[in-house]
């Protein structure tokens, strides 16, 4: 909102949320009657309209995931600033707009001689609406917008569009209800020019329309990609022509650079900024690029796609989850799964900064449901040995494996990569270390008895290891005499004692913690007793299906404050919460130990070794009680 929002801030939708759609149901309607039940509409401009605000929609969500994406990859970012989720969340009725121009076409329509029955194209229209966009609408809105910054309109409305320091393309239309009025006013100048004229078209205005929404997205990109060529072909384009470097500057300066498309009028009246050349300069030449940690990442389900940095913006800043209005996507998930299975690389998803150390996420084109594929296992690996040798390339400190080497059958546990490349430079960490000693530090420390299934990783026996050290009584659910041999072969012989197999969920049933490597099923979950803790260590959540028990995440830390650029978040964790693995990575590469951390094996000694160090440098325990959180805050 605006520091002192003035009348008309607010939209008149504003209340409905979501169900604000449903104001388009007569519309809907009228195109089905008008198409499919024999209705009669002279022009079918209900469903013209319907397809408008459709390709309208779909125009500007690509803008979204285009900049996202650049802004992650690419060298010619403009500002390097952070988004927040404020951010996010101010802008996620980013949309609004395509409902008003809507309904102010279908007033025109109905109420504006010759804006009715009109032929699909015309050119006698294209130099009518040229003209009269360089002339009256820049020139009108230069003005304008400067009026809004005076002090009295820019506090009421105008600075809430300001609260965007750092630009992405939706930030374009991001405005109270009263200026957007104010803007449809101005901005109906040239199509009405050609109602007028009588040389309008629907085609024209259209594209006119689609045009002003490229131009609005491209100025606020947050990345330069105009060619320099073009100004040296033709140099009075930049009279002409606006580039995101010479917009971004509006929002970083504030005073300047006032122009709607044309920067013409603030050359002439003054107020173009002096650096707006030399920002262009080197935006464009792009800046030279920092990495000190890799974290590699998957997506996990088909449609947990749309929940990465460049996929739905409100979506991805919020804990995944699968909506029911998902599913209509289904489709173009299937479509992108195939087409990154057959031609997918490693992509950079994400960039962050902690105090001086960079960080990237790269994202390996492959799904969880191919890590269990035989046929994709030497794929995977290389997709995985070549991020390793591209971030050492890059003079990156640590690769983070993360989650992604969780499996042993798939290059036991990374070291098929230590074999291969004896002389890495890069350490591969895989953070199950503090993936370790977060569960272990999760355990109330007054346990003396829990009920532990699923200890077949190299976390499960460490977890398994350390808690019969101290003493606690495990009732180990085991498949057969091999595995718990193999599991009590990880622990000192004089701890064995608290090791106590058993072969049902029916033994938990007196435990009050429960420590789980595995899913569990519901009726599982209906052997604990009323008022049991679960804690997972397994990667992935299970079903929270007993409301009269406590469910931990999965091992996650809130990260410190001073980690930039955090405003997604990561997979179904709440904001600012990443994964102990993922936190493991920075945590090594903060310490500078050189030494890899990966394997199938893990050195139970470094468990408190690297609680302690996560814990020094800023990041929280997640799961703890209410009441611990209220002391740790």
């Amino acid at each position: 909102m605006a520091s002192k929002p003035g009348p008309l801030t607010g939209w008149p939708w504003e209340k409905l949320g979501n169900f604000k759609y449903l104001l388009l149901s007569p519309l809907v309607i009228k195109a089905v009657h008008t198409n499919f039940l024999g209705g009669q509409e002279t022009d079918n401009i209900s469903l013209l309209l319907l397809l408008l605000a459709a390709t309208r929609y779909l125009h500007n969500q690509l803008w979204i995931s285009i900049s996202r994406y650049q802004n992650a990859r690419s060298k010619r970012q403009i500002q390097s600033k952070s988004i927040h989720f404020e951010q996010v969340d101010r802008e996620r009725s980013w949309d609004d707009y395509i409902l008003m121009y809507t309904f102010m076409f279908i007033l025109v329509h109905a109420y504006i001689p010759g804006a009715s029955n009109l032929p699909l194209w015309n050119t006698k229209g294209l130099p009518v609406i040229f003209l009269a966009h360089i002339g009256p609408s820049e020139f009108v809105y230069y003005w304008a917008h400067r009026a809004l910054h005076h002090h009295f309109l820019y506090n009421r409305y105008h600075s809430h569009h300001h609260s965007s320091f750092v630009t992405e393309p939706i930030t374009s239309v991001v405005h109270p209800f009263a200026e957007h009025l104010m803007y449809a006013a101005m901005f109906s100048i040239a199509p009405l020019a050609t109602v007028v004229t009588k040389t309008a078209s629907l085609g024209l205005t259209f594209a006119y329309l689609i045009w002003f929404d490229f131009m609005n997205n491209m100025g606020h990109c947050n990345f330069e990609f105009v060619p320099s060529w073009a100004f040296k072909i033709f140099p009075p384009l930049k009279f002409l022509m606006y580039t995101p470097s010479f917009h971004s500057l509006h929002h970083s300066q504030v005073h300047t650079n006032f122009c709607l498309y044309m920067p013409l009028y603030d050359y002439l009246y003054g107020t173009a900024d002096k650096s707006s050349e030399t920002l262009y300069e080197t935006a464009w030449k792009g800046r030279k690029e920092k990495v000190d940690l890799v974290y590699l990442t998957h997506a996990t389900s088909l449609l947990s796609f749309f929940h990465l940095r460049f996929g739905f913006a409100s979506f991805a800043a919020k804990p995944y989850s699968t909506k029911w209005y998902m599913w209509i996507l289904w489709p173009i998930s299937n479509a992108i799964m195939i087409f990154l299975w057959l031609f997918g690389r490693t992509f950079t998803s994400e960039k962050n900064r902690l105090n001086d150390l960079h960080l990237q996420t790269w994202v390996i084109p492959r799904y969880t449901f191919q890590y269990f594929m035989p046929s994709e296992r030497a794929r995977i690996n290389k997709l995985l040995e070549d991020s390793i040798l591209e971030a050492e390339k890059k003079e990156a400190k640590v690769i983070n494996l993360g989650l992604l080497n969780q499996s042993e059958e798939l290059n036991g546990g990374g070291e098929l990569f230590l074999k291969r490349h004896k002389n890495l430079k890069i350490r591969m960490v895989d953070g199950s270390t503090l993936a370790a000693a977060v569960v272990l530090n999760s355990i109330p420390s007054e346990t003396r008895e829990v009920f532990m299934c699923g200890v077949t990783s190299k976390i499960g026996s460490a977890i398994l290891s350390l808690l019969s050290e101290r003493g606690v009584s495990i009732q180990l659910l085991t498949e057969s005499r091999d595995q718990l041999d193999q599991m009590k072969s990880t622990v000192p012989s004089q701890f064995q004692h608290n090791i106590i197999p058993v072969s049902s969920y029916q033994a938990g049933k007196n435990c009050k913690i429960w420590i789980v490597g595995r899913w569990v099923s519901r009726k599982d979950q209906m052997k604990a007793p009323k008022g049991a803790l679960f804690i997972p260590f397994l990667p992935f959540p299970i079903p929270r299906t007993r409301k009269d028990c406590t469910y931990y995440s999965t091992p996650a830390m809130r990260v410190p404050a001073n980690l930039e650029n955090v405003h997604t978040c990561e997979n179904w964790l709440p904001r600012r919460v990443m994964s102990a693995w993922r936190v493991g990575g920075m945590v090594h590469a903060i310490q500078g130990w050189n030494y890899h951390e990966c394997g199938q094996t893990m050195n139970t000694a470094d468990i408190n070794k690297v609680w302690e160090a996560a814990l020094k440098h800023g990041f929280l325990p997640f799961n703890t009680s209410p009441a611990q959180l209220q002391l740790a805050f």
